[in-house]
């Protein structure tokens, strides 16, 4: 591969300590101003408006090379080493049950919409297939599901272009923010969901697991991870090869090594995923920002459907409703918001939450690419 240009690298580094910064201050209005608009979103606007300011051009610079061949490998690796399979022991079967559910119905529920939108609506629906539309909603599955690694993972899958991306990403910050709002809503209302139902009005709280007490090792984790990148890049494998077989070493490595420091291969993930928007963001054009009403309109039905789909699910296997919001923002929020959800109900939920959210942060891109090919097969 080809070395980066120097102007490139400057201006991505700054985008990461800008965005770094961000997430760190404590000003109220920096703190309501993230709500909105999250620290990752900055990352990708900003390269683009200094580009677009500065009439620069790296469409073709190398350094998008190597954030394809380097970067998202190692943000797969590094975020899901950070999960170990025994904390998913403190969730408690109907829970984890309804939270796979939810994503089934997630990565499920495009290909269905575009069927029925076919039916009902073929002009349009045809439309929208034809422009390629379709390859916006693979990102918001992963999105959805995984959050910020798997989306980015799957917009290289499928290639979605840049301006559909950025579109995709304002209008799924949008949705995402406002379901948040309602979830912390429907949280504190789940007592008298229950009442309403018959349900359990409290749900059990299992045991955490004892915990190991064998000391972490932060460097050797390091040492291996950077390890495993370098054999596994120069392997010749297309990119979802390289996908699939690190997101399997990563599971491996997170769940069998005792020493294994999770929450260093968490932050490296987060640091990665920061970078690899800035670079793309290199590649923004912001004159052919669009997204049709009809492709809006799928996406809005989608998201009210899955919820549908989840509180039934949750009914049938009389687990109380409380679950619904949690599994939901383990989804929708990740591992920062998924918590804060939980902790307006019950603060002792909040472990639960947080194995959830990696649970969706490990899985996401697998659920994607399922729906990326059921997708391409009826299409």
């Amino acid at each position: 591969m080809d070395s980066p240009s120097f102007s490139a690298l400057v201006l991505v580094v700054v985008t990461v300590v800008v965005v770094r910064l961000l997430e760190r201050q404590e000003y109220l209005w920096v703190k309501k101003l993230l709500q909105w608009i999250p620290p990752i979103l900055f990352a990708y606007i900003i390269p683009a408006a200094v580009c677009a300011g500065f009439e620069l051009n790296f469409q073709g610079d190398a350094i998008h090379q190597w954030s394809k061949a380097i970067l998202i490998p190692l943000a797969i690796l590094t975020i899901m080493a950070s999960m170990s399979l025994k904390a998913l022991r403190i969730v408690g079967i109907k829970p984890l049950l309804l939270f796979v559910f939810g994503s089934f119905v997630i990565a499920m529920l495009p290909t269905l919409l575009l069927i029925g939108a076919r039916l009902y609506f073929p002009t349009t629906a045809e439309g929208l297939i034809h422009q390629e539309l379709w390859k916006g909603l693979i990102p918001i599955v992963g999105s959805w599901i995984g959050g910020s690694t798997s989306q980015l993972v799957l917009k290289e899958y499928v290639g979605t272009p840049e301006t559909l991306f950025l579109s995709v990403l304002v209008l799924d910050n949008i949705i995402v923010n406002i379901w948040t709002l309602l979830m912390f809503q429907l949280i504190r209302q789940s007592g008298r969901l229950n009442a309403f139902l018959g349900l359990e009005s409290i749900p059990p709280i299992p045991v955490n697991p004892t915990e190991t007490t064998k000391k972490k090792n932060g460097p050797l984790t390091l040492v291996i991870v950077f390890g495993v990148i370098g054999i596994v890049v120069f392997l010749p494998l297309p990119f979802l090869g390289v996908i699939l077989l690190l997101s399997f070493l990563g599971l491996f490595l997170g769940h069998t090594l005792s020493f294994w420091k999770h929450p260093w291969c968490l932050r490296l993930g987060s640091a990665c995923i920061i970078t690899v928007m800035a670079i793309l963001g290199l590649k923004l054009n912001f004159g052919a920002f669009d997204l049709p009403l009809f492709f809006i309109a799928i996406v809005l039905v989608w998201l009210v459907l899955q919820f549908l789909a989840s509180f039934g699910m949750a009914y049938l296997l009389k687990v109380s409703m409380v679950w619904v919001p949690i599994a939901s923002m383990a989804n929708f929020g990740g591992i920062s918001t998924a918590p804060a959800v939980t902790a307006a109900y019950d603060t002792k939920l909040m472990p639960h939450a947080i194995v959830l959210a990696i649970l969706s942060m490990v899985t996401g891109t697998f659920w994607g690419i399922l729906s990326a090919w059921i997708l391409h097969y009826f299409l």
